[in-house]
């Protein structure tokens, strides 16, 4: 017992203890903080990517892609295995392309990635309707011009779209009446879904708390020419030629990853198959499963896809982007290395003043074995004393850092307004708030870590502590 009440007696009375705590607090508040960030960050570009490439693709290694999509997939459906596994599929094609379009009478030419498919059976797979910007789309996901974007094409293209009258017929004396003209037609382009980066534009001089900080370059309804290379197969063998289309904005696709809403384009399949004189063929086959149970499930489904179709390449979405994830991994480990070593620096704060302390209470510690306090019992109270610093600190710094992460979009907004600097620039993901992910175990392992990390710098003062002998620590009394 007179363990703890020296403990608790020391805590109370040493300033010096308060710095110990204030590092340890700082510390695992830090570490709680930057973990609870960076998961989150990975989660949610985890799943921006698990949703943009869908389960498993099975993709063509040449440019001339696959033919007889129908009969694949209608194999993979009536397989025994593969039939239980996937839930849906959908032929896609994706290439290289050169987007131009008109800006106050400036040309814009940029490289994008052309994504031909079907918008309906795309979003079955989950990843793209979900991010259209138009409610309407979301719902009913099509490449039709509708609402804002049909008025404005309308609007702009008044001229093509609604060719004149043809003059009432006159029918000759005695004839039978003419039949009436016909309807004159809406000329209506093909639709495209941009990007969201690559219709909006940031702008930096906006203050840094205003909400909406882009402005639109591209109306929906606007016309935009796309232009890539046929793969017309001839005697001569493949035959590539430039070619453009002109379609109209119908939608923007937002998925907050800046790499991708800068260089993805959407247009439907059978447009840029005829566009590319490659009917009936796709690049790939995209698939979800009914239970992705995980990369070794999902790399299994992926290795019986491989042995029926040989020519092609069955991969998961983790093997397309194994390099990206294991580098988050290994930043993740070496940033809560150098993170930690904040408590490491409490530690030898504690081991200093702990030292200090067993220097001035000579004449006490040698009270305490004269009456008949033993070796252990005097270990005890220093590592007993360490241990309530480590636990003291660590739960402080947990309320701290939870409290922090919680709130950190409006100490993220607070600290803009008073700077006028974006703390958190969202050009780099277009994220509208600060992905913050609490990981209960992560929080456990940091606690445990600066506990253990105060009760092993108590030790060495301790065992000095211990191994003092009380003739002559009372010699000079």
């Amino acid at each position: 017992m007179y363990k703890l009440l020296l403990c608790w007696r020391y805590l109370l009375t040493r300033y010096l203890a308060l710095v110990c705590i204030v590092s340890v607090m700082l510390g695992v508040a830090t570490l709680i903080v930057v973990n609870s960030v960076m998961a989150g960050f990975s989660t949610k570009l985890k799943d921006r990517l698990h949703g943009l490439l869908s389960d498993i693709d099975v993709e063509a290694i040449t440019y001339r892609g696959m033919d007889g999509l129908d009969e694949k997939m209608r194999r993979i459906a009536e397989d025994p295995f593969l039939g239980q596994e996937v839930e849906a599929m959908t032929p896609t094609m994706e290439v290289f392309a050169m987007l131009h379009f008109e800006i106050n009478g400036e040309k814009i030419l940029r490289p994008v990635r052309l994504i031909g498919i079907d918008a309906k059976g795309r979003a079955r797979l989950g990843g793209f309707a979900e991010h259209l910007l138009n409610p309407e789309n979301r719902a009913d996901p099509s490449f039709e011009l509708r609402g804002e974007a049909r008025e404005r094409w309308l609007r702009e293209q008044q001229p093509m779209a609604l060719p004149q009258r043809f003059p009432d017929p006159v029918s000759a004396p005695g004839a039978p009446p003419a039949p009436p003209p016909p309807e004159p037609s809406l000329f209506l382009p093909k639709g495209i879904i941009l990007g969201y980066a690559i219709a909006h534009l940031r702008d930096k001089t906006a203050d840094a708390s205003k909400q909406d900080k882009d402005f639109r370059i591209l109306n929906p309804g606007d016309e935009v020419v796309v232009s890539t290379l046929s793969g017309a197969q001839t005697a001569d063998g493949l035959k590539l030629d430039p070619v453009s289309f002109r379609c109209a904005v119908v939608d923007y696709v937002k998925t907050e990853m800046s790499e991708y809403d800068a260089n993805y384009v959407y247009m439907d399949l059978e447009d840029l198959q005829h566009l590319r004189t490659m009917h009936g063929r796709a690049t790939s086959i995209q698939m979800k499963l009914k239970n992705y149970g995980g990369y070794s499930h999902a790399r299994a489904v992926a290795d019986v896809l491989q042995k029926k179709f040989p020519s092609y390449q069955a991969s998961t979405w983790e093997d397309k982007q194994g390099a990206l994830l294991a580098a988050i991994a290994v930043e993740k480990g070496i940033l809560n290395v150098l993170l930690f070593m904040i408590v490491g620096v409490a530690g030898f704060g504690i081991l200093a003043i702990f030292s200090m302390i067993v220097v001035e209470k000579t004449r006490d510690i040698g009270v305490l074995k004269a009456l008949g306090a033993s070796n252990g019992g005097v270990m005890k109270i220093f590592l007993g004393y360490g241990l309530l610093l480590g636990v003291v600190g660590a739960t402080v710094g947990t309320g701290l850092g939870v409290a922090f992460t919680v709130y950190i979009n409006e100490v993220e907004k607070f600290l803009s307004a008073v700077t006028g600097a974006d703390i958190f620039p969202r050009s780099v993901y277009y994220f509208d708030k600060i992905p913050t992910d609490i990981q209960p175990a992560s929080v456990l392992l940091v606690n445990l870590g600066a506990v253990l990390i105060a009760v092993l710098f108590s030790v060495m003062p301790a065992l000095r502590a211990a191994l003092l002998h009380p003739v002559r620590a009372l010699r000079y009394e």
